[in-house]
């Protein structure tokens, strides 16, 4: 910064008529441009390091907490490489390059390790069940290029409430068919209503007689 600040006075004012002939009017006017965004940032740079004070990181949250220091970290590493610029030194060329990698390979999102091909499977599933109808080929498709529509959602959908209402339908009638079909099988055609050896004993069966014997 005291170098910006050097080379603005030198080319301000025009005092100095040989150091203004030596530095460039854009360089000039480069510098007091970069001066105004250094006014505008130290304000905004006071605030944030207030957050790194222990006190407050001690009441956010683990993830606000990391990611405020992440912040804090790279914009000090953003103006250490401005400072390493005005020095005359390539960022790229110091020793601190390899650590400032090292911290957004940390940072980045973990890529995916494998990726599943959708048109790829679906050709695999079409040849590997021939007998699929012209229909169902054509939702696979829609499935694996994302088209499905809400209105064969909704025909879908439709049809599956009435295949499941018919399901039911044919649960329940199989299940009174069942029952009715049990007690014919326990009450026989007696019109008593009895029920199991109660029907022997009504009907005066042998072997009734001997176990009451």
């Amino acid at each position: 910064f005291s170098i910006l600040g050097r080379l603005k006075m030198e080319g301000g004012g025009g005092s100095s008529s040989a150091a203004a002939g030596v530095v460039p009017e854009s360089a000039i006017e480069a510098v007091k441009q970069t001066l105004g965004y250094l006014d505008e940032l130290k304000p905004q740079l006071e605030q944030m390091l207030s957050l790194a004070e222990p006190e407050v990181l001690a009441l956010m949250q683990p993830l606000k907490r990391a990611k405020t220091m992440n912040l804090l970290a790279q914009a000090t590493t953003t103006i250490f490489e401005l400072r390493l610029r005005c020095t005359g030194v390539n960022p790229d060329d110091h020793r601190v390059k390899s650590e400032i990698s090292i911290g957004i390979k940390e940072t980045e999102p973990l890529r995916p390790t494998t990726v599943l091909n959708r048109q790829a499977a679906t050709r695999f599933i079409e040849h590997s069940l021939p007998d699929l109808t012209s229909t169902q080929r054509q939702n696979i498709r829609d499935l694996s290029k994302g088209e499905k529509t809400r209105i064969r959602y909704s025909e879908t959908s439709a049809k599956k409430r009435k295949l499941q209402s018919s399901e039911k339908q044919s649960v329940r009638s199989a299940a009174k068919e069942f029952l009715e079909k049990a007690a014919r099988e326990l009450n026989g055609d007696n019109e008593n209503g009895l029920k199991g050896p109660l029907m022997a004993a009504a009907d005066g069966s042998d072997d009734f007689e001997i176990a009451s014997a």
